[in-house]
């Protein structure tokens, strides 16, 4: 779910990731004008207008995994709909504005990958950016113990904690320091857990493929 005013490509970037990397059917909640756009970029994408919390329910009912703030933005349409979307204990992705509202609103499960670059993990933590890159392994820990579920720290080195576990990824390079990219790695952590690898299986597994896409892109 995302997609707010002016932000239509990042949910657009994150579903297209989440059909490549393997997912069977992948439907957008959007705004109207993003759905329609959607319809006309990929139709492969199943798109969808949510204006109000009855429009997602029937979705809902039916989803598997959630991938939640790609272009949400902080704006009343999204504040509408984030009640129903934390409160499901579905498999999900948080990631952009999504980890924002979790920060001003904290909740803790065992059943989500949250997805912060520093800023983000800063906002989680209340604390500041400095903090957070003055010692990463710290930082991803506390994310761990107070959100639950496993975290994924974006940066060069991207590590991934679950509990007392910290995995560092050592695929990547400079050319991924652009927009959009957290975005397609949401939709692809995204796809893996609708393919049902665990919550780490996935964090792991995507980061480093999408680290290795970017490897191999710089080659072409």
């Amino acid at each position: 779910g995302g997609g707010g005013y002016g932000y239509a490509g990042a949910v657009h970037l994150a579903a297209e990731a989440a059909l490549n990397s393997g997912a069977g059917l992948v439907s957008v909640a959007t705004r109207k004008e993003h759905a329609l756009q959607v319809h006309l970029l990929s139709p492969e994408l199943m798109g969808h207008t949510v204006e109000q919390i009855s429009d997602i329910s029937e979705l809902l009912s039916k989803a598997t995994v959630l991938v939640l703030g790609p272009g949400m933005a902080q704006r009343q349409w999204a504040k509408r709909i984030w009640p129903a979307l934390i409160s499901l204990d579905l498999p999900r992705v948080i990631d952009a504005d999504a980890l924002n509202f979790l920060a001003e609103t904290p909740a803790y499960s065992d059943n989500w990958v949250l997805t912060p670059h520093p800023g983000e993990a800063a906002r989680l933590l209340q604390c500041s950016t400095v903090d957070i890159l003055q010692d990463r392994y710290k930082a991803v820990r506390t994310l761990q113990e107070k959100y639950g579920g496993v975290i994924v720290l974006k940066g060069a080195g991207t590590l991934i904690c679950a509990e007392d576990e910290v995995y560092v990824n050592t695929t990547g390079n400079p050319g991924m320091a652009l927009g959009g990219m957290g975005d397609v790695l949401s939709g692809i952590i995204g796809s893996l857990l609708a393919q049902k690898y665990s919550l780490l299986e996935a964090a792991k597994l995507g980061v480093y493929l999408h680290g290795l896409a970017a490897l191999i892109t710089r080659l072409l």
